[in-house]
């Protein structure tokens, strides 16, 4: 008996990943791809997983770093992508660098060859045709209009974003508790609140000043042409708004009223910078009503001026961007597929991950699971424990729903260790047998991480395995 074919919208790395994932199943897939019939403002190359920014895949240490443990992951469930990046390897110290033309046509050409895939060409205009029964979506940031009108049309138009404002995102165990503090303003519980709802982090006059002066003297990154200008008064940058006066912020995002300095009750704080919880897990907090078109590297430096935030670490920096993702919690399952319409099934970067590795992966994953079902053999998700699980994870409903009026909670991110479950039992001294701090304790925690995700991801394919043979 035949096998009906599964559609694959979007040639880019997440579409790529998941073709081939649904080939090797020994399922027929078609990766429908719009270039070169109709081009992006991005895309250069009609070619299969182009990259169209860096051409780094970031860090390949997969002992104590979270993207490189996702590359081990990726690796070891036969990723397309993965093999086609070490083949094309460039220099890149510690990360994985790829020749970005051999990497391209390394793919398209494996794609081209494989038996189970056929590759059109033309744009997907509008939601898929009804008579296709399952489609992944992996279109990106780039969405063409027709099908992101559609997917509104579906979705409510509410719930896709286009110019994303993101705030910087800080890991809760290196902010310094001694000096911040938990409180909502007036104590005030809101919806699901407890009244201690987010970290205040106290300025006093000079350090105000300073903090101000340091946003208007640091270089900024431009729209690309193709973006567009889409500040919205609800949604301005920081530096924008100390722009408008030194006071502005003080009379925004870091107004001090109605808080108490838990650690200097006496003394009014001049301006209060707040973080909110991210994620469920408590491991991640953003700062509320800071998105930036800062350099990464000004922004790091910035807001480390921020009594509490001396020693952040940042598990994502600010930014505000075109970017055309779901509210994957609210209209996601947790097999990715559309609730509104569940033959859909989503992949990469409109899902709200980021990075060539994350869409990479997601698409994988989601290529996997579509085949699995096409073959009458449901698979089920990686452990949380496992990079690609947290990332998963993180789309579906790891993140909470926001307790005020600010923008919505989820927001597109990498893979980092905030993600993953916390662990118990990490070494807490050295083979000297001193105790372990600072930098030395938090090495011990991320390879105690990615020691339990390779064995966790392990077990996931032995699972699946058995459940194929059965």
């Amino acid at each position: 008996m035949s096998i009906a074919p599964i559609h694959v919208v979007g040639g880019g790395l997440a579409g790529s990943e998941a073709a081939w994932q649904i080939a090797e199943a020994g399922v027929p897939v078609i990766l429908h791809e719009m270039r070169p019939a109709r081009g992006t403002e991005a895309h250069k190359t009609e070619g299969l997983a182009e990259l169209v920014c860096s051409n780094s895949f970031r860090s390949d240490d997969s002992s104590s770093n979270a993207v490189g443990q996702l590359h081990w992951e990726m690796r070891r469930l036969g990723s397309l992508i993965m093999a086609k990046g070490d083949a094309h390897q460039v220099p890149a110290g510690g990360a994985l660098a790829v020749d970005r033309d051999g990497f391209s046509a390394a793919v398209t050409a494996a794609l081209a060859a494989h038996p189970n895939v056929t590759i059109a060409r033309g744009e997907v205009a509008g939601l898929p045709p009804a008579d296709w029964d399952k489609v992944i979506v992996a279109t990106g940031p780039l969405t063409s209009p027709a099908l992101a009108e559609g997917l509104r049309a579906l979705t409510g138009a509410s719930e896709l974003a286009f110019f994303d404002a993101i705030a910087p995102i800080v890991h809760f165990e290196s902010i310094d508790m001694e000096v911040a503090w938990f409180q909502s303003r007036y104590d005030k519980a809101g919806p699901g609140g407890t009244g201690a709802d987010y970290i205040n982090c106290p300025l006093s006059r000079d350090q105000y000043e300073a903090f101000v002066d340091a946003l208007l003297g640091a270089e900024k990154t431009e729209f690309k042409e193709w973006e567009g200008t889409p500040y919205f008064d609800g949604c301005l940058p920081i530096e924008v708004m100390a722009e408008r006066g030194r006071e502005t912020l003080r009379w925004g995002p870091m107004k001090p009223v109605g808080l108490t300095n838990r650690h200097n009750p006496t003394v009014k704080p001049h301006a209060v910078v707040q973080l909110r919880q991210d994620n469920a897990l408590g491991t991640l907090f953003n700062m509320t009503g800071f998105q930036t078109k800062l350099k990464y590297a000004a922004q790091a430096a910035i807001f480390r001026m921020i009594p509490g935030l001396e020693n952040a670490e940042f598990a994502r920096l600010g930014g505000i961007h075109r970017n055309t993702y779901l509210n994957s919690p609210e209209l996601l399952d947790a097999q990715l597929r559309l609730k509104a319409d569940p033959r859909l099934r989503f992949a990469g970067q409109i899902t709200g991950c980021e990075g060539y590795v994350e869409s990479a992966a997601i698409g994988l994953l989601t290529g996997r699971l579509a085949a699995a079902e096409r073959l009458g053999r449901p698979l089920g998700l990686p452990p949380a424990t496992t990079a690609l699980g947290a990332l998963v994870n993180h789309i579906t409903g790891g993140h909470i729903v926001t307790i005020d009026e600010g923008p919505r909670s989820f927001q597109p991110m990498n893979i980092n260790f905030g993600l993953f479950p916390p662990i118990e039992g990490v070494a807490t001294h050295g083979p000297d047998g001193k105790r372990l701090k600072g930098p030395a304790k938090s090495l011990a925690r991320k390879q105690a991480l990615t020691a339990r995700a390779k064995v966790e991801l392990d077990g996931w394919i032995g699972e699946a395995s058995a459940q194929a043979a059965e």
